[in-house]
């Protein structure tokens, strides 16, 4: 599973200073009670924001069992326990999320939602910085429009 790993992004313009004893992103957000919260906080602003309705409208109303899916994935992704290996195998974003109809305007409701959480959540502007732009990359990944850029080749 692709991390968001110090380590990796020191080169990378979303990068993060790495940490002497190179603390995983998992530990320096607080562990699994701040990435609980920070699902929570998404889901929330879906649901009271205009700007994320076109998101919304994809989820089932019982948005419980993908709050469960999310918090496993977002521990291992940030460096965590691998719970999310361990219950449903690869991730494979793109495969998981081609039964929705993903695009530009998908892809930035997510991220207003998500940019939003962080700044609920998140009290480093550092690591808010950091996972933004980390979860900007993945958000563009799962698109499954035509003008994906990922798939023109």
């Amino acid at each position: 599973m692709t991390t968001p790993s110090a380590a990796a992004a020191a080169s990378s313009p979303c990068a993060i200073e790495d940490d002497v004893d190179h603390v995983t992103v998992y530990v320096r957000l607080g562990g699994r009670e701040t990435i609980d919260r920070l699902v929570d906080a998404f889901y929330r602003q879906m649901d009271l924001r205009l700007e994320g309705a076109p998101v919304r409208a994809l989820h089932q109303q019982d948005l419980g069992p993908t709050k469960a899916v999310l918090q496993q994935y977002l521990v291992e992704w940030t460096g965590g326990p691998a719970l999310y290996s361990q219950s449903r195998g690869h991730p494979r974003l793109r495969m998981r999320h081609m039964r929705f109809p993903i695009g530009p305007t998908e892809r930035d409701a997510w991220m207003f939602c998500m940019r939003a959480a962080l700044a609920e959540v998140v009290e480093s502007a550092e690591l808010r910085d950091y996972l933004s732009c980390a979860f900007a990359k993945l958000a563009d990944w799962v698109r499954n429009d035509p003008d994906n850029p990922h798939d023109q080749r």
